[in-house]
Formats: structure tokens, C-alpha cells, sequence
């Protein structure tokens, strides 16, 4: 059943990706024509910012959602009542306290905007705020969803809302060319896809509207301030880490720099989304075995994790290598491209950060937050310090090269330690081995991949495209062969097995009842 589930929501959730990925191509490339790479800066700027007001729910979901997960598996819906009338409350004050201290930062918006010449930015500030709080309002209902693997749902109507929206603001850009109306309609959307989830998990799970009759348990309430705790202090060094690379490029920069890397961070986001569709979807299932099965159980599932982790994080990373720099030049022009240096940094950030995709999964569904509470901090406060003396002699690239040391400082030792130790029980040399066996043959498929397929010089996307389908096919042809007898291999292959041969008993049922009818 946790397979079955899985692999709904990852259908649903990639096809949604696939709609959204086309519809943002589109609206990027008007969002350029009609305003212009300072106005796409001033949004990365804010949103940057905004995401450091999230900040206020740091810990606070996760813990409750960790939480939610045996009482769920076990229908006790008293305790589920009790823990979402707590989330409910939570997300409430957190909307109240962004709200605020969003309110509060207004005054200083120059400091970072010094050198823009885009008009109201006041409200446009403003308007991402609402467009942040808002959210909060209605998220605990997403997030049992969630907890109970119906994010196929979720996603569902996010592809319906995403194209609405995606379709409303390019006919604004279009038509009026007006940023503020633009944001305002994003607003709606948003307001209204929230309500109408809100309004599906009331009927589908009408028993959450019963009055809660009890206090929580002292154990689980004390449980959960702890964990709140530990993830506050993670997710804080975690935004200092990434969240800050737009608000230092800004400064010590410009913001026109953060409209040229938004191009290039767009890109690689979308990879890392698809890949997300797969592990968001596995992280409940995950967090449901581990609820129900022996470490064994799940130390075999997660290897198969890490094979599927490092498969579609180096595929992907070796296709942005090869193929991101011709995309932008033919997407928009060269005008909008940067240094090669700065691309091979970005691509590394990216491995790594999906090669921890799989440990992280185990690592947060087994709840261990207290234990490396500190270790985002200091991780954040390497980063900061690394990228803004490196920015200052080397431009854009030191901000991520201060990115990258952070990660291989501490977390890139750190996770994998504390879940060998406390969940698997076994040696951390058997993570570093595999992880470097992996990145090893990624390395070596990556230059047989670009040194075979280096002749084709694309220069529309038709021969774009069609070098990406090649070395699309190279690349996996080279881990089939080298992957095809492990243990891992061969479950991820019945698991497609099995869904292809779903599909095709469906598709020859359909058949059959067109056929008498």
C-alpha cells in the first residue's frame, strides 16, 4: 500500500511539473520581454527576504507532522484532533508574527534595493508579504494530506490553480504590462486554491471538525517543544545557507546580478522539483515504514533510495552541464549568460545537496532533529563569512563556493553519521564508500558523455533537444550496465514493471469495453 501510494503521488506530482515547467518557460520569457531582468532581480530579492520571515514556522510543522504519523497508521483520531487543533493555533500566531516583522523591514527595503530603478517598491514588498502570510492560514490542512499520502491530491489542485495562474499573469503581462496587477493575481490564486483544499480535507475527513475534548499528552506535547527547538535552530542555519545568495549578490553586486543567476537558479530548481516530486512523495512513506517495520526493513529501502538519489540527481546534473549554457544563449540570448566557473559550482551544489536527498529523508522521518541542532548554525556561519569576503575579490562565484565549503564542512558528514548511528547501527565508512563509488562513476560518465556528443553544437532547440535525448540516452545506458545486477537495481525495475504492466492491463480493459460498446 505504501508503494501503491508513492507511486500516485509521484505520477501526479511529475505530471504537474510538466505542465508547470512549460507554462513558467513561457512566462519567464514574457515576464524578460514586457519588464526587464531588474524587475526579475527585485523578485528573487524578495522572495529571498520573505523566505527569512518563514523562518517564524521553522520546526513547528515538521515536529507536529512527525508527530502525526503513528495516530494516523493507527486511526486514533482523538490524538490526531488534538495534535492538527495545536497546528491549527500554531500556524495562526506564525501568520501574525511574518506579518509583523515583514511590516517591520519596510522601512530598510532601500539598503537592498539602492541601485533599482523600479518604481512602488513599497508595495510591490507589500504585496509578496500578503502573498506569504496568507498561506499559513489554511496549511495544516495540506499538510495532513500529506501525512495520510494523498498529496496526489494536493497536487492536483495546485496543476489546476498554477495553470490559471500562470495563464492570468501572462495575459496581464501582455495586455498591461503592469508588475503590481500581476502580483495581485498570483494573490488570488493563491488565496483561493487554499480555501478550496481547505474545504477537501473537511469532507473527506469531516471527524476534524469535532471540538477537541482533551489536552494533549504531556510525553508527545514534550516532544514536540523539543523538536521545535532542535528544527528552529536547523532550518535558521539552513536559511542562512541558501536563502541568502540573492541578498548578498544584491548588495555586494547589483540587482540586475540577481535577475541573471534567477535564469540559472530557475533551471536547476526545476530539475531539483522533478527529482523533489519522487522523494517528497517516498519522505511519508518512509516515515510510515519506519513507524511499522525493523531497521533492516528500512536500511534495505533506503539503499534502494540512494541508488534512485544519486540516478536522478547525476543524470540531471550531467544533462546541466553539458546543456544549460546553450539553453539560456538560445532562450533569451548570450547577453544573459554567465561565467562557466560559476555554472560547474552551481551543478556541484546541486549533486550534493540531492545525493543527501535519501539520508536526510531517514534522518527527519526517524526524528532526529536535537542531536545536530547547532550544526546548520555553524554551517550558515561558515557560509556567510566564505562567501562575502570571496564576493568582494571574485564576484557572483564567491557566493557559492562559500555555499559549497559550508555543505561540505558540516552537513555532508554530519547527517549521514547521526543515521548510521542511531537508526542503521552500522559503520559510516559503508555511506562514505557507496557515496564516493557513486560520484566516481558520475565523473567518469559525465567526460565519456560530453566528449562523445561535444560534435553536436546546438543552435536551435530543435538540435538542443536532440543532443539532450542522446546524451539522455548515453548516460543511462552506462548505469543500466553498470547497475543492473545490485539488489537495488532490480527492485527499482519490478517497481516499473509493475507499473507498466498496470498500465497496459487498464489500457487493454478500456480496449475491450470500447470494443462491445
Amino acid at each position: 500500500m505504501r508503494t501503491k501510494h508513492s507511486i500516485i503521488n509521484i505520477a501526479t506530482g511529475l505530471g504537474n511539473q510538466i505542465i508547470i515547467t512549460s507554462l513558467s518557460f513561457i512566462s519567464r520569457t514574457v515576464f524578460i520581454t514586457y519588464l526587464g531582468v531588474e524587475y526579475l532581480g527585485i523578485s528573487g530579492l524578495f522572495t529571498s527576504i520573505l523566505a527569512m520571515l518563514a523562518l517564524a514556522e521553522a520546526g513547528v510543522g515538521s515536529s507536529i507532522v512527525y508527530s502525526l504519523y503513528k495516530p494516523v497508521a493507527e486511526n486514533d483520531q482523538e490524538k490526531i484532533n488534538v495534535l492538527m487543533d495545536l497546528y491549527k493555533k500554531a500556524y495562526m500566531m506564525i501568520a501574525l508574527i511574518v506579518l509583523l516583522v515583514g511590516l517591520s523591514i519596510m522601512p530598510f527595503l532601500e539598503f537592498f534595493t539602492k541601485d533599482t530603478s523600479v518604481e512602488n517598491i513599497h508595495l510591490i514588498y507589500l504585496i509578496f508579504l500578503i502573498n506569504t502570510v496568507l498561506p499559513y492560514l489554511y496549511l495544516h490542512k495540506n499538510n495532513f494530506l500529506s501525512v495520510c499520502q494523498k498529496t496526489y491530491m494536493i497536487t492536483g489542485i495546485y496543476s489546476i490553480s498554477s495553470i490559471a495562474s500562470v495563464c492570468l499573469k501572462i495575459g496581464i503581462l501582455y495586455y498591461t504590462k503592469n508588475f503590481i496587477l500581476y502580483l495581485v493575481a498570483d494573490c488570488f490564486i493563491t488565496i483561493v486554491t487554499s480555501a478550496v483544499l481547505a474545504i477537501i480535507v473537511n469532507r473527506m475527513y469531516p471527524f476534524l471538525k469535532n471540538k477537541v475534548t482533551r489536552k494533549l499528552d504531556s510525553e508527545t506535547r514534550s516532544n514536540i517543544i523539543k523538536n521545535i527547538k532542535a528544527i528552529v535552530l536547523q532550518n535558521i542555519g539552513t536559511y542562512l545557507v541558501f536563502g541568502t545568495d540573492n541578498i548578498i549578490i544584491s548588495t555586494f553586486v547589483s540587482v540586475t546580478a540577481v535577475g541573471l543567476y534567477s535564469n540559472y537558479n530557475m533551471l536547476i530548481e526545476i530539475c531539483r522539483t522533478f527529482v523533489n516530486q519522487v522523494f517528497s512523495n517516498i519522505y511519508h512513506s518512509v516515515g510510515n515504514l519506519i513507524a511499522q517495520e525493523t531497521k533492516e526493513k528500512v536500511y534495505s529501502i533506503y539503499k534502494v533510495t540512494m541508488l534512485l538519489s544519486f540516478w536522478l540527481y547525476s543524470t540531471l546534473g550531467i544533462l546541466l552541464l553539458i546543456m544549460l549554457e546553450p539553453f539560456i544563449a538560445i532562450w533569451i540570448g548570450s547577453k544573459f549568460l554567465m561565467s562557466k566557473g560559476v555554472v560547474v559550482i552551481l551543478i556541484i551544489i546541486f549533486y550534493e545537496r540531492g545525493m543527501r536527498n535519501s539520508i536526510s529523508t531517514v534522518k527527519t522521518t526517524s526524528g532526529i532533529f536535537h542531536e545536530d541542532r547547532f550544526a546548520p548554525l555553524f554551517q550558515a556561519a561558515v557560509n556567510l563569512v566564505i562567501s562575502i569576503i570571496l564576493v568582494r575579490h571574485i564576484g557572483i562565484a564567491g557566493v557559492f563556493i562559500g555555499t559549497l565549503i559550508s555543505a561540505l564542512v558540516v552537513p555532508f558528514w554530519v547527517t549521514p553519521y547521526l543515521v548510521y548511528k542511531k537508526v542503521f547501527n552500522k559503520p559510516i565508512i559503508m555511506y562514505f564508500v557507496k557515496y564516493f563509488h557513486f560520484t566516481i562513476i558520475a565523473t567518469g560518465t559525465y567526460f565519456t558523455t560530453n566528449l562523445v556528443w561535444s560534435l553536436i553544437e546546438p543552435d536551435t532547440f530543435v538540435t538542443l533537444v536532440l543532443k539532450g535525448i542522446i546524451c539522455l540516452i548515453t548516460i543511462n545506458t552506462i548505469y543500466i550496465l553498470i547497475f543492473y545486477k545490485t539488489k537495488e537495481f532490480k527492485y527499482l525495475f519490478n517497481i516499473i514493471k509493475n507499473i507498466m504492466g498496470t498500465i497496459l492491463e487498464r489500457f487493454k480493459i478500456n480496449k475491450k469495453v470500447t470494443y462491445k460498446s
